[in-house]
């Protein structure tokens, strides 16, 4: 359980000692040219603590460069505190929500949340493989239908998203723009290792394509959906249904309205909390305070500015 009066949350000194450990576990490194012998603390009233000169490149630095955290006004106790509340929120948290809560402002808490999405972005490594089952599905998500359009089912006026997810593994989503095989085929390829088995439902562009899937992997499985069948034996989708329960309940419950240009980002988010999530059953994986540090640990090397988020 987490102690939200620990001081890493409250006191200045306390959330950097903090940060530069799990940063810099061996002790600091020039984010400039990466030297670790010729680093020294500068000192000095004027110049504040926490920074550091590096003895090679000759420039200084505190443990904020090199990271989304950079050039931030907002006290790094207030940046550890709100990655750690996103972190360990299932259905994520709003910037309304972190605006009151850290005591700034809305466009700021805004701003905060997505360089830490940036921070949770890990690079897509090689799904399935060794004879492991990954299972692939789409959904869509959006506002209703456009006034005067007649309901009905169908989704070419919402948002797509394609799922990858391995059992009791990692999961990876993307925002795409259409739902056929010449978009979904290539991703599927390259995010998946062949010696795997893969199981989707009954859509077509999975079933009825001219090259089948069990071509490119080990196996192809798939349930009936339109049928009333959702598991035969050890094939279903149900645990990717499950993800995109949480999702959807995120998006529209916390969220409420996610543009089509950011819809990554929040993907990003919601793929980082299971990742890293905790399985009550096995008593395994990882609790609030690992995760956060997780994404701790992810800031490094990446930056984010204003005009990228709001794309001016």
């Amino acid at each position: 359980m987490t102690n939200l009066t620990d001081p890493i949350y409250n006191d200045e000194a306390t959330a950097r000692e903090h940060f530069e450990n799990i940063r810099w576990p061996d002790g600091p490194v020039c984010p400039h040219c990466g030297t670790i012998d010729r680093v020294k603390p500068l000192g000095g009233k004027s110049m504040g603590p926490g920074w550091y000169h590096c003895g090679a490149c000759r420039d200084k630095f505190t443990v904020r460069v090199g990271t989304v955290y950079e050039r931030s006004k907002i006290p790094l106790h207030k940046w550890i505190l709100a990655t750690h509340l996103l972190a360990a929120s299932k259905k994520g948290m709003s910037a309304h929500q972190l605006h009151r809560m850290l005591g700034v402002t809305y466009k700021t808490a805004w701003f905060m949340t997505h360089r830490i999405r940036k921070a949770m972005r890990e690079t897509s490594s090689g799904l399935g493989g060794g004879g492991s089952t990954v299972e692939v599905d789409e959904t869509y998500w959006g506002n209703t239908k456009p006034r005067g359009q007649k309901k009905g089912r169908g989704g070419e006026h919402k948002e797509k998203v394609l799922t990858l997810l391995e059992r009791k593994g990692r999961a990876h989503s993307f925002h795409v723009p259409k739902v056929n095989a010449e978009t979904l085929r290539p991703i599927i390829k390259e995010q998946i290792k062949a010696d795997t088995h893969i199981m989707t439902d009954e859509a077509a562009v999975y079933c009825l394509s001219k090259e089948p899937l069990s071509k490119d992997f080990q196996s192809h499985n798939y349930v009936r959906h339109n049928i009333g069948e959702y598991v035969r034996g050890d094939i279903y989708t149900n645990t990717i249904e499950n993800c995109f329960s949480i999702l959807k309940r995120g998006l529209t419950g916390t969220y409420q309205h996610v543009s089509k240009t950011l819809l990554k980002r929040y993907l990003c988010e919601f793929d980082f909390r299971y990742n890293y999530r905790y399985d009550i059953s096995q008593k395994t994986g990882y609790n609030d305070m690992e995760r956060t540090n997780v994404a701790l640990k992810g800031i490094e090397g990446k930056r984010l500015t204003y005009c990228q988020v709001t794309s001016r």
